[in-house]
This record gives C-alpha cells, sequence and structure tokens, in this order.
C-alpha cells in the first residue's frame, strides 16, 4: 500500500483476540506497523479498540473460550457495528457465516458470506508455503504458510475473493470492513493484510 505504514498507523487502537493461538506474533506485527496494540479478553477491553485481529489457533477453542469469557456476543455485535477485523485461519472460520466439518455445536462469530471447511490442507505435517497473486494487494505476490488451514467453500453474494491457490480453492476474502484469510501472515514477515486492516481501523476511527 501506498505511503508509510508505521507514520499512517501511528496511534491505531488495535485488538488482539487473546483466548489462544499466534497473539504475540500479531502484536508483533501490528506494533512494528506503528500501532497501539491491546490484548482483547473481556468485553470491556474490546471497547476500548478500534479494530479486532482474530489470530490463528483452534477454532473450536476460541469459540469455547469466547462463551466462557462473555466475547461471543460483543464481537457479534462490534461485528454488526462495522468495527474492521482481520481473521487468519481459525479467525477465519470464527468470520464465516457457514461451517463444514466443525465439531459438534461449534459457533462462529459470523459476518462474512462465505462457507468455510476447517482443516481443509489436512495434518500440520502438511502445511506448506505458497506464492498467491493478490491484486488487491500490488503486483509482488504474497508468500503464504498454510498450517491445517481451512478453505472457503462458497462465497455468497455479499464477500469478494481476493486470493485463489492455482487449483482454484479460494483462501482470501474480503466483505466491508471484514477481512478472512486461510493462512498465516504473522509468521513470513508478509506485512500488507495487516496494513490493509489498520487502513479500515484508520476510517472507521
Amino acid at each position: 500500500m501506498a505511503g508509510d505504514p508505521l507514520s499512517a498507523s501511528k496511534g491505531l487502537r488495535a485488538g488482539v483476540l487473546a483466548l489462544q493461538g499466534d497473539v504475540r506474533e500479531h502484536a508483533t506485527l501490528l506494533t512494528r506497523l506503528g500501532a497501539e496494540v491491546r490484548l482483547v479478553r473481556r468485553p470491556e477491553e474490546l471497547a476500548l479498540v478500534d479494530g479486532l485481529v482474530i489470530p490463528g489457533g483452534e477454532s473450536s477453542v476460541i469459540d469455547k473460550l469466547s462463551r466462557i469469557f462473555g466475547m461471543q456476543e460483543p464481537i457479534r455485535a462490534a461485528i454488526a457495528e462495522g468495527m474492521p477485523m482481520l481473521g487468519t485461519c481459525a479467525g477465519l472460520i470464527m468470520l464465516a457465516d457457514r461451517l463444514v466439518d466443525a465439531i459438534d455445536g461449534q459457533e462462529s462469530f459470523g459476518g462474512l458470506d462465505v462457507t468455510v471447511r476447517r482443516n481443509a490442507f489436512g495434518r500440520q505435517t502438511e502445511s506448506f508455503e505458497a506464492q498467491l497473486d493478490v491484486p488487491a494487494l500490488g503486483a509482488e505476490p504474497v508468500r503464504a504458510a498454510f498450517i491445517r488451514g481451512p478453505v472457503v467453500e462458497a462465497v455468497g453474494d455479499a464477500a469478494s475473493v481476493l486470493a485463489s491457490l492455482d487449483d482454484g480453492r479460494v483462501v482470501a476474502v474480503e466483505q466491508g470492513n471484514l477481512l478472512g484469510i486461510s493462512f498465516h501472515p504473522e509468521i513470513t514477515g508478509e506485512t500488507r493484510f495487516h496494513e490493509r486492516f489498520l487502513a479500515r481501523v484508520r476510517a472507521a476511527a
């Protein structure tokens, strides 16, 4: 994205949902980009941020803990009110309106008009990296790390596709202030998805 992301993000209050998963990696990346990062576990902490990253991890555990900590409904309300959110891997699952291969009783926050299949790329030992063309982020390909990631099986009218693998499987989507991706930019040094998220936060703040 054009401009200096460090200066552009200075003072933005970005939260990372800190219930489970690679919280520290996202917090570190957002801090590098100049955001004021807060870890979010409680509704009162959600109220202090202008955008939220939902990290990778185990989506069924994030779902369970979000209900225990009273976060499910506040996050759903924030999505409905237009709070920018970036969901990576399990975070994409949590933002999807519809799930395939979820465990019994598993719920998502919803918001993205997509159907997502959990663990679509097999076991952790089958993790892989790929170069993705993401025209919305510029001409340079994105280096994407897939670790037991989900895949978007169907995209509804309200959502749009940002990136697909060479075989056509959709791995990045966007809908309004919501971004959902199957992979982990926080561990490959890729910053452009977080910059795009922070641009949404800046516009909404």
